[in-house]
């Protein structure tokens, strides 16, 4: 079974820095795109980051110059360095990953239980 588990979460306060790591185990053939979402009580769950194999990114407005998402394909983790961070950017951290178990197999969508960053103001 794939598994992504995440780290690095906690309190922190404002224009302070946080990591994020995720690491997917398991039976995995290889991973395609990876990031990072984000959810609190009064928004809808939002992409923060992203990163293909390639090493290509995407970035939500709101974190862009302050985030950055990198990725080891070797190890099947992916880190988001947060700096600058904001009372807003308190959130229920998500991972998430496009998977191939199998060679040939249909991708799928795997995601992480979710770690909290809370920044103080």
């Amino acid at each position: 079974q794939v598994q992504l588990v995440e780290s690095g979460g906690g309190l922190v306060q404002a224009g302070g820095s946080l990591r994020l790591s995720c690491a997917a185990s398991g039976i995995i053939f290889s991973i395609n795109a990876m990031g990072w979402y984000r959810q609190t009580p009064g928004k809808q769950r939002e992409l923060v980051a992203a990163i293909t194999s390639g090493g290509s990114t995407n970035y939500a407005d709101s974190v862009k110059g302050r985030f950055t998402i990198s990725r080891d394909n070797a190890k099947n983790t992916v880190n988001l360095q947060m700096n600058s961070l904001k009372p807003e950017d308190t959130a229920v951290y998500y991972c998430a990953a496009d998977i191939v178990l199998v060679r040939g197999w249909v991708p799928s969508d795997y995601w992480g239980q979710g770690t909290q960053v809370t920044v103080s103001s």
